[in-house]
């Protein structure tokens, strides 16, 4: 292809942007964007499966009939919205397999919140409602982002995901108006999954590698610390419902900006656990390359039968 072809490719797809028409995976686009969106999509996929472990040994421990079933039901969700996930980032040319392997591999990174430990029943309502709080805010504007796929597979992964923050504050909420002693787990909890939800937003503008062209892609439309002060705005007037503390004493109302001001987050602590000395990455990762290759008779006995199925449709049919 001649670079006269290519630029005015290149002229069509920014003018698709610029109308906020959706890519679709058989329009042309540039390089960058179809690995930019690989590595964003899979992410996120890689998110969600990895999100099921801190959340699935609890599920037997729950306190209670209604609970175990609520949880179970959620990580079900949340397997379903890593396979979606997966289907959309399959359409850019990217085998399952591959994705797969980037992630067991630690080739892939996946969001650094699920690599600290689950320790109180406390914790599974504090994931709910910060961590699903957070990845809220994340995701919605991801149903208007520019590749089609994805912004369609977000559409019902932000549905669910709403019930899975409601189901954390009632947790939440039930142990704040129990005993003196299930209102401080739940103070517990609030003081050591702040600063990590805080960090799901990804580093400050200034320090990240990728926002300025996801803005200009529309793949993301607002940037992370935009992101980051609506989770603050939104979230500190619940803990004050709840009765329990914001672990940051900087954090106060500014009247000038209408916004909280809040600390200094341990950016220190954020780029240790991307790297993978977290509390629980090596445990995560164990986890999920295990049951892979736990699970290859499953997958080798679904492709056999699936073989012998087609065979007798093409018996019958000749």
């Amino acid at each position: 292809m001649s670079e006269k072809e290519i630029k005015n490719l290149e002229e069509i797809f920014e003018a698709k942007i610029a109308r906020d028409e959706k890519i679709e995976p058989k329009d042309w686009m540039p390089e960058k964007y179809r690995k930019t969106h690989i590595r964003q999509m899979s992410q996120h996929a890689h998110s969600e499966i990895v999100g099921m472990l801190p959340e699935g040994n609890w599920i037997t421990r729950a306190p209670s009939l209604r609970r175990k079933v609520a949880l179970l039901a959620k990580v079900q969700d949340e397997a379903g919205h890593g396979l979606y996930l997966y289907s959309a980032t399959e359409t850019l040319g990217i085998s399952r397999d591959e994705l797969y392997d980037q992630l067991h591999s630690g080739k892939a990174k996946y969001s650094s919140i699920f690599n600290y430990p689950t320790i109180t029943w406390a914790d599974i309502g504090a994931i709910g409602w910060l961590v699903d709080g957070a990845a809220i805010i994340n995701q919605v504007p991801l149903c208007s982002t520019s590749f089609g796929p994805y912004a369609r597979a977000m559409v019902r992964v932000c549905k669910e995901e709403s019930f899975h923050q409601r189901q954390g504050y009632e947790i939440m909420l039930t142990l704040c108006k129990g005993t003196p002693e299930q209102k401080e787990m739940a103070q517990d909890a609030l003081n050591r999954w702040w600063w990590p939800s805080l960090m799901m937003f990804g580093p400050t503008d200034d320090e990240s590698t990728h926002t300025e062209q996801s803005m200009k892609w529309k793949l993301k439309r607002k940037t992370n610390d935009e992101l980051r002060q609506q989770f603050i705005d939104q979230t500190v007037p619940q803990a004050d419902i709840l009765g329990i503390k914001v672990p940051d004493e900087d954090l106060k109302w500014n009247e000038e900006t209408g916004h909280y001001d809040f600390g200094k987050i341990n950016w220190d602590e954020f780029w240790q656990v991307v790297k993978g000395h977290g509390p629980c990455n090596k445990e995560r990762l164990q986890t999920r390359v295990d049951a892979w290759e736990g699970g290859e008779w499953v997958r080798d006995a679904a492709m056999a039968y699936a073989e012998k199925q087609a065979d007798k449709k093409v018996k019958r049919a000749g």
